[in-house]
């Protein structure tokens, strides 16, 4: 281990690059050494990627391929559609600025190969044009994710905290990118947070930046970046309504409005989501006339802003039911098809599956409260404590026997009438004795 003070020289590219040739990983829309990027997934991938895991991407990504095999085919697509496949995803304005996206690169006939070109069309931002113009085009461009952040806030030892602290972030990138290879160097960054510079225990020993590294030689990489502390959103309450229609268990459902959260998707009909609401009157907010249930728990979910918890109601309504205006029922076999985001997908399975709340017991150790003390207590000793019982008992010590005393003799004893003691009893010979004597 490197002894604070020992940080030297300035970090290359070169080492970055060296490195990851040998480490890259290896991704469904990453292309291969000597073969060319393909402009459609690099873009689809950076819009899917944000705030959103590889592996929850991975999945979605290739079902997105299969349906939408090219930025033509994905702008002739129904927005339903786009919005279907997109679902589950999260953050669906990306979804509604994607299907907008592909459309004008549809009408132009093709992408911009420029980062500012790239920053025209609906849903690019900065670090999505940086990401496509480099790794699709070749451009020496800087991208600037949260991996890249935390990489270089270590590497410079940036003590203004984020997100404040971004521009310094971004020209500093912007100085390492090589006019060789900025693809290659955007993705090898991408890599090193991901797999080397990781939040917590960054595995500094096998860095290839571990030499420049200021935050390092200081024994303080853990700590950057340096961030304000989040303000958590005031939670907000509502009510959810899951009508079952007989006969063919179709469920209603309904189309949110397209601007806003959760946008253009399908969710069962709902109130107002409110910190002050009051689930004792939400049939008040009922879509129709039915005979509800309160089902037992709630439904939590935690957007970026703020926390929700609702509460369900369910009903079975008859066959001949109709739909009220703006709704429609939905049957169980197409549900796949509507575009129902996560929350939604957990009312509808705490509908048929409803979870009461469970106890929440306090954590630690209960603390035991003292017994109340009189108003006027007299201070007294404290009593002593009994002995705790030997483990060992003595055993009495058996007292010796009394010796025999022998009997005296006075002159005239016999003249007196005293008894006369019986005579020595003669001693036996042992066997032994008589058997040698024979």
């Amino acid at each position: 281990m490197a002894k604070p003070g020992t940080q030297t020289g300035q970090p290359r590219a070169a080492d970055l690059l060296c490195w990851y040739d040998r480490h890259l990983r290896v991704l469904p829309w990453r292309a291969l050494p000597g073969e060319r990027p393909d402009p459609y997934r690099v873009w689809l991938s950076e819009v899917m990627l944000q705030q959103t895991t590889i592996a929850a991407v991975k999945p979605y990504f290739a079902r997105f391929l299969e349906r939408f095999s090219t930025v033509e085919a994905l702008a002739g697509a129904p927005e339903e559609a786009v919005m279907s496949a997109w679902a589950g995803l999260g953050y669906y304005s990306r979804a509604r600025n994607l299907h907008a996206c592909a459309k004008a690169v549809a009408i132009a006939g093709r992408f911009p190969d420029t980062a500012e070109g790239l920053r025209k069309l609906p849903g690019i931002g900065a670090y999505t044009a940086g990401a496509i113009a480099a790794i699709a085009f070749g451009r020496q461009e800087a991208a600037v994710d949260g991996n890249v952040e935390r990489v270089m806030t270590r590497l410079f030892a940036l003590e203004a905290p984020l997100p404040g602290s971004r521009p310094e972030i971004r020209r500093l990138t912007q100085a390492l990118v090589p006019a060789d290879r900025p693809g290659d160097f955007a993705q090898a960054v991408m890599d090193l947070g991901a797999t080397i510079c990781t939040p917590k225990r960054p595995a500094c020993a096998l860095c290839p930046w571990m030499l420049p590294c200021r935050a390092r030689d200081l024994g303080l990489q853990e700590t950057f970046p340096r961030k304000v502390r989040a303000v958590k959103g005031t939670l907000r309450r509502g009510a959810a309504f899951v009508a079952v229609r007989s006969g063919d268990e179709a469920i209603l459902l309904r189309t949110r409005p397209a601007g806003g959260l959760l946008g253009a998707m399908a969710e069962p009909p709902m109130s107002q989501w409110e910190p002050d609401y009051d689930p004792a009157r939400a049939l008040l907010d009922a879509p129709l006339d039915a005979r509800w249930k309160r089902l037992p728990g709630l439904v939590r979910h935690g957007f970026t802003h703020f926390p929700l918890e609702l509460t369900v109601f369910h009903a079975r309504v008859g066959l001949a039911t109709r739909a009220p205006e703006g709704m429609r029922f939905t049957a169980g076999r197409d549900l796949a098809e509507e575009p129902l985001p996560g929350l939604m997908r957990k009312v509808l399975a705490h509908a048929f599956d409803p979870k009461p709340e469970a106890e929440r017991k306090p954590r630690g150790r209960p603390k035991r409260e003292p017994e109340p003390a009189p108003l006027l207590a007299i201070a007294e000793p404290p009593a002593p404590e009994p002995a705790s019982p030997s483990r060992f008992r003595p055993v009495p010590k058996p007292a010796p026997r009394p010796a025999a005393r022998p009997a005296e003799h006075e002159d005239g004893g016999d003249e007196a009438g005293g008894e006369t003691p019986p005579a020595p009893r003669p001693p036996t010979r042992s066997r032994r004795a008589r058997s040698s004597k024979r």
